[in-house]
């Protein structure tokens, strides 16, 4: 899947944006600028066999193009130690010509000679995609020398790979303080959304957080706690409340052993004026699988026999209602097994009641992580959220409040 994808609305940051863009760099006509993207492409058989994150590269690659820059892209592919022919990118850079409509050029190396000459018989407007840059161990040591090296191939430096931002390599950090750089068009976007959705964000805030265990997303709640209005908490992490709450939850999946730190995260989350929204209802089957019996009944009424598979009808509505007041979503996580109709339907339900409210201009929504994105396009609804991030550790790693290494470098 593409490293992100958005709309083109997305409102901007009130105060103005902390990053710079493409635009901002002036004249780029002629001049040798540094696109670090993510061209970490599934393929089979050497064979690119999902364009998708081609195509969110191409807007940058092709807008530089436009300012006649000669654009030299960089990226890594995979995790080789060292050279290894089955993990270059030379199949992608194959791909980009039908995706972008325009001819792609191929160094085998990104640095030293071979990647030196190719980048001098270039031409204002032409493309070059550089060899992995992970073939090189100074890449993932952000090592100044590499980083040196990268630098003396270009004048500026545009990141537009937020999916690697968390990594503080040569290609993803280090370049930044070596030459003016700016944020690529999406990775722009990403920024800006993310600063408007909990950075200066309107409020009432309200979060979604969902997914099979408290424990994976503690450093999450523990940032979002006293920055969100609502904290709305959904799949089996919500059975993991109940229980602490005393609620007999059945068979349910749940961490019964993180009772104490669920009951600690409703204190915390109280005295710094976030109310936890935890179901009131579920969908409960005997059997994990699609179309198992099921029936609807209270969390005070949960069959000793019975697992809680999807938040219930009184819960949606109690959670549209608070989306109803809100001015910001930020979404990470489904209520319930989703993959399994008809436990699909509480966050089929929700994801589109955001996506109305969106559209409608009554609040900004953003979302990400990969099963949230999955369940988004499963309801429908991504197309309607203001931005739907799918980069994974570093969205995660955004939403639970660490600097990351790629955004930092970019920032004013």
């Amino acid at each position: 899947m593409s490293a992100q994808t958005a709309k083109a609305d997305v409102p901007a940051v009130s105060a103005g944006s902390r990053f710079l863009g493409i635009d901002d760099l002036g004249d780029l006509h002629g001049r040798r600028v540094l696109l670090r993207v993510d061209l970490n492409a599934p393929m089979k058989d050497g064979v690119v066999t999902d364009l998708t994150r081609l195509q969110a590269n191409a807007v940058t690659i092709k807008a530089l193009a436009a300012k006649g820059a000669k654009v030299i892209v960089l990226s890594h592919f995979g995790r080789p130690k060292g050279w290894d022919a089955s993990q270059s990118l030379r199949p992608v850079a194959d791909a980009l010509p039908v995706i972008i409509g325009m001819p792609v050029a191929f160094a085998a190396d990104c640095v030293g000679p071979v990647a030196k000459a190719a980048v001098d018989a270039m031409a204002p407007g032409a493309v070059l995609v550089l060899e992995n840059t992970r073939f090189h161990a100074g890449e993932e040591k952000n090592d100044p020398e590499f980083t040196k090296q990268l630098a003396a191939l270009g004048e500026f430096y545009v990141n537009d790979a937020f999916s690697c931002a968390h990594r503080a390599h040569a290609s993803t950090a280090g370049l930044a303080d070596l030459l003016p750089h700016a944020a690529g068009i999406w990775m722009k976007k990403e920024l800006d959304a993310l600063e408007a959705a909990l950075g200066n964000p309107a409020h009432p805030v309200v979060a979604v957080v969902g997914g099979a265990k408290v424990s994976s997303k503690l450093d999450v709640i523990g940032n979002l706690v006293g920055k969100v209005d609502y904290l709305v908490i959904g799949g089996g992490m919500a059975n993991t409340f109940l229980f602490a709450e005393g609620k007999a939850i059945g068979k349910s999946l749940a961490e019964r052993d993180m009772a104490d730190t669920a009951r600690a995260i409703i204190a915390k989350a109280k005295a710094a004026g976030t109310e936890v929204v935890l179901p009131v209802d579920g969908v409960v089957a005997r059997e994990f699988k699609a179309y198992a019996p099921c029936e609807t009944v209270s969390v005070d009424a949960v069959p000793d026999d019975a697992m809680i598979l999807d938040v219930g009808t009184q819960s949606v509505a109690l959670v549209s209602e608070i989306f109803e007041k809100a001015k910001t979503v930020v979404w990470n996580g489904p209520f319930g097994a989703f993959e399994l109709e008809p436990f699909d339907i509480a966050t089929t339900a929700t994801a589109r009641k955001v996506s109305r409210l969106t559209r409608a201009g009554q609040l900004l929504s953003v979302a990400g992580g990969g099963d949230t994105v999955a369940a988004l396009n499963h309801a429908g609804a991504a197309e309607g959220f203001s931005f739907v991030s799918t980069a994974g550790g570093a969205f995660l790693e955004w939403l639970e409040g660490k600097d990351l290494p790629g955004v930092k470098a970019l920032a004013k």
